[in-house]
């Protein structure tokens, strides 16, 4: 049967992250219920890049799916977009799925962006996509203090108990914290990332950000090994998985 790649635009809060789960909807679940109408009425099966959260978004998810209907990518993309209404979970784009591709073992590069809205007042229209934060902080401190965290390590101080993966140590190649107006973006480049690493890492710089860490202290908390030692796990309305990257990518449409 063919298989397609897709790249997938979803608000994280109306599902228990990407996998199924027995206590509400997730992503997965959705994608694939609704892809039954393209399959001979038989539940899909979908595959991801990366399994997010509960609560987080991604603007550039990719994912495989196997279907018995034999469409071009343009028509495949405009009828999944029509069965998955009302769900807020959009195909960006669609390709055939090259021979040999897996949208999770085949990526080089995975992109994740955490938003920070540092400003007195709550958020209305950004509510549950950012951390609201009101007290002052300083995005250079923390763009310093990240710099520290680059490179290769055993990242176990900022890995989540229940994390799954064989080994804790990762290679992280952008690190790095800006300020737009009342955002702070926290930005990171990795072949692949630990459970809540990114959460964890930004509730550890953000410390820095308020002024009551210095500087060097997410490395040293890194050089610990030990999560105790890390800041508090961020919340995930803030963060968005924003892109993976291929060698040889999908013939996208």
């Amino acid at each position: 049967m063919p298989r397609y790649a897709l790249v997938l635009e979803y608000d994280g809060a109306a599902f228990q992250g990407w996998q199924r789960q027995s206590n509400g909807p997730s992503v997965q679940q959705v994608l694939e219920e609704q892809a039954a109408a393209l399959n001979g009425g038989e539940k899909a099966v979908a595959v991801a890049a990366g399994r997010t959260d509960s609560g987080v978004h991604a603007l550039g998810q990719v994912a495989e799916i196997t279907l018995s209907a034999a469409l071009a990518p343009e028509k495949l993309r405009m009828a999944l977009n029509f069965h998955l209404r009302p769900w807020p979970v959009v195909v960006r784009a669609a390709a055939m799925a090259p021979e040999g591709w897996s949208p999770r073992f085949s990526a080089t590069q995975r992109g994740y962006r955490y938003r920070i809205l540092n400003r007195s007042s709550r958020p209305a229209l950004d509510a549950g996509r950012v951390w609201h934060i009101p007290y002052a902080m300083d995005a250079q401190a923390m763009h310093r203090a990240a710099e520290g965290l680059l490179g290769r390590h055993d990242f176990s101080a900022y890995r989540a108990a229940s994390c799954q993966a064989a080994s804790p140590v990762r290679t992280m190649e952008v690190l790095r914290v800006r300020r737009e107006g009342d955002e702070i973006m926290i930005e990171a480049e990795a072949r692949s990332f630990l459970h809540h690493q990114i959460r964890n890492l930004a509730g550890t710089l953000a410390e820095v950000g308020k002024g009551r860490r210095p500087e060097a202290w997410p490395r040293e908390v890194l050089d610990s090994r030990d999560r105790a030692q890390a800041g508090q796990t961020a919340p995930p309305d803030g963060l968005c998985f924003m892109w993976v990257r291929y060698d040889t990518p999908p013939d996208w449409v």
